[in-house]
């Protein structure tokens, strides 16, 4: 597993001199994301000074998606939330506390998850974004795009963590 953050240097210190601090972790259930919860479990984190939100950004539908069937779109949110609670049981399972672990869905679906991760970001003004981010080969990364660049290059202020698995 690889982790690589970024921030702006001047932002680093008022990062770390607020009360509390916020961290928004985009989740998914993917393997990317089992991953980042795990890397927050070994972080020397002062549970009392950071809050986590553990976020799940509703996406548009694809088409290929859509083949899946309604029903299966229609579940999904349901699979999310239930995916969320399960990673809040095991942040408090490993010395959390229960009233710093918040779950949040996004109100409405958005175009890409880094739109949402943006939008949220814009609205709660999170310290620490951290997402999880699977590896790609170049040709991927060219045809799907690097949501991990895209929030360093967009974020400006904000320290963004990036978990690779």
């Amino acid at each position: 597993m690889n982790v690589s953050m970024h921030n702006d240097d001047h932002n680093m210190g008022a990062i770390l001199e607020t009360k509390e601090k916020k961290v928004l972790v985009a989740l998914n259930d993917s393997m990317s994301s089992k991953a980042v919860i795990e890397f927050i479990i070994r972080m020397p984190l002062c549970p009392e000074e950071w809050h986590i939100y553990l976020l799940h950004i509703l996406r548009k539908s694809s088409a290929s998606e859509e083949l899946m069937g309604r029903k299966f779109t229609a579940e999904q949110p349901e699979r999310m939330v239930e995916m969320l609670r399960k990673a809040k049981m095991n942040l408090i399972r490993n010395g959390f506390r229960e009233d710093r672990v918040s779950v949040q869905m996004a109100e409405h679906e958005y175009p890409t998850v880094t739109d949402g991760i943006i939008d949220q970001h814009q609205k709660y003004h999170y310290d620490l974004v951290v997402i999880g981010r699977k590896s790609m080969s170049k040709a991927e990364e060219f045809v799907m795009g690097d949501i991990s660049i895209k929030l360093i290059r967009l974020l400006k202020g904000t320290a963004v963590l990036v978990v690779t698995s």
